[in-house]
């Protein structure tokens, strides 16, 4: 399999299937482009046909087959090696996954408007709008339900790392560069999510990289 992947410090979505890729435990090469850059252009031209239409990242080839939207790259990885890789194994707890799963999916738009992920940048004294406040504190009261009802069995969001931890994981890393003030148990599973192998790895790879898109450097261009 391929993986094709985005900025690393800005591309949350990349982040989301990289995840999906590592949790698998399948061997992936991976490619990594410049969204922002010329050399994503063309590779979108090299490979022609078989990139989807949508020219987003992340993209999964597993031979014929192209996947190119980080929810589809989840549920096909956990059709290859077993849906409890990623979901609980319990009806309701599996039932509550999916659906904040499906909700970060689609869902927290003036969040991730107005605070891009930027891995390598701290913003002291930030203060979010009205509006991502509000999806600030829906994110909050899920991730306490997540762990009050169904996180006894580990430290992660439904216990064991699964699909849930791997779509909010990104707002870990918004919350932490955007200073965001949490309860105690959300600071204590944003550390836990923070210290992950994986999350380190990604985290080192960021600031190692070399591109910038300035117009997701200051949050107040970020949030007009």
């Amino acid at each position: 399999m391929k993986l094709v992947i985005g900025n690393r410090n800005y591309s949350s979505w990349s982040l989301r299937g990289w995840l999906a890729v590592r949790q698998s435990g399948l061997p992936c090469e991976e490619i990594t482009v410049n969204i922002s850059g010329e050399d994503w252009e063309e590779a979108k031209r090299e490979w022609g046909d078989v990139q989807p239409s949508s020219g987003k990242v992340p993209i999964l080839w597993d031979g014929d087959v192209v996947i190119w939207d980080s929810l589809a790259i989840v549920e096909y990885l956990a059709d290859k090696v077993g849906r409890d890789r990623f979901w609980p194994k319990d009806d309701a707890a599996r039932g509550m996954a999916r659906s904040m799963v499906a909700e970060m999916h689609s869902s927290y738009l003036s969040l991730r408007r107005q605070m891009p992920m930027n891995v390598r940048k701290r913003f002291a004294g930030y203060q979010p709008s009205d509006e991502a406040r509000k999806d600030i504190l829906r994110i909050l009261t899920l991730w306490a339900e997540a762990r009050a009802r169904f996180g006894r069995g580990g430290p992660f969001l439904f216990g064991t790392f699964g699909a849930a931890d791997i779509f909010y994981a990104p707002i870990v890393s918004r919350f932490l560069t955007y200073g965001i003030h949490v309860p105690g148990f959300a600071e204590t599973y944003m550390q836990d999510i923070e210290q992950l192998d994986w999350m380190v790895e990604w985290v080192e790879a960021a600031e190692n990289e070399q591109w910038v898109i300035e117009q997701w450097e200051d949050p107040q261009v970020a949030r007009s």
